[in-house]
């Protein structure tokens, strides 16, 4: 991960635009006759966020030491900084942004909708732990509808290490490479989940239900799933190739996961004809 540094110069910039963008009465001050601009003083920046006119000051003078994230959450309430607004002030002054609201299991109308509007292009949303949270109808033809009645039945990577009929549908040379996929993914998913009960409680059932998991768990490989080709063994239209692309929702933890043929393969024919298979005699690949 490469380390990340103060950039005094741009902070001290966005410091001094974001103050002459917020009105004394949408903090409670009086807005004077005597004010040469509309925004708040410096001064008037540095007691609401509880810090030194002098601290303040050297800020917006791009010679101030590096603020504490305390210093930062206290300036972006004081200037009123939306969300994203917050995340670049964080990044200018040489700090990872806090976690931002989560999606959660709830998938938005537009993403549901986008799943409809591919009719031939296997498309899925998963959490960032692999909880598949919606299918369209061909992915369902393709990979099997997913069982939601235990606490993980929906997860990718309980599936994977926990139902031999799931590993059935791929290759079983590549078995150890899928193994690998998943519990590098959820690795880093756990990592930007520090603390989280949910991930905790997922790694611990996986590690005592599954041996394999626990060794790879020990490796300690991170690798967020972005780009990669896999084959599936349907048992009605045969094997099928396939790219998997990850796109990643603002959130940051809900992704889209589209399913496209290869160029030059014979893919898109192959999953033509699963509007007419369907789902009926397919056991779930996962």
């Amino acid at each position: 991960m490469a380390r990340m540094t103060i950039n005094r110069a741009e902070l001290a910039d966005y410091l001094r635009c974001s103050r002459d963008r917020v009105r004394p009465q949408d903090v409670g001050l009086p807005a004077g006759p005597r004010r040469r601009t509309p925004g708040l003083r410096r001064e008037e920046v540095a007691q609401l966020a509880g810090m030194s006119a002098d601290y303040y000051i050297r800020l917006e003078q791009a010679r101030g030491p590096q603020p504490s994230p305390q210093m930062l959450s206290a300036l972006a309430r004081a200037l009123r900084l939306t969300a994203d607004g917050r995340d670049h002030l964080y990044l200018l002054a040489g700090h990872r942004p806090p976690a931002g609201r989560a999606a959660g299991d709830h998938v938005s109308p537009g993403l549901l909708h986008l799943l409809d509007q591919l009719p031939t292009t296997p498309a899925q949303v998963l959490s960032d732990l692999g909880d598949v949270l919606a299918q369209n109808a061909v992915a369902r033809a393709l990979l099997g509808g997913v069982c939601t009645v235990s606490e993980h039945g929906r997860n990718v990577a309980w599936r994977w290490f926990t139902d031999p009929a799931v590993r059935a549908a791929y290759p079983a040379e590549e078995h150890d490479h899928y193994s690998r996929l998943h519990v590098a993914d959820l690795r880093a998913a756990t990592g930007r989940r520090a603390g989280d009960p949910a991930a905790a409680r997922l790694v611990e059932r996986l590690r005592t239900a599954s041996a394999e998991f626990d060794a790879l768990w020990d490796l300690h490989e991170v690798a967020v799933r972005r780009h990669t080709r896999m084959r599936v063994l349907h048992p009605v239209i045969g094997p099928v190739e396939l790219d998997c692309q990850v796109l990643l929702a603002p959130e940051g933890d809900q992704r889209l996961v589209l399913y496209t043929p290869p160029p030059g393969s014979d893919t898109a024919g192959r999953l033509a004809l699963l509007d007419v298979v369907g789902t009926e005699q397919f056991s779930p690949a996962g």
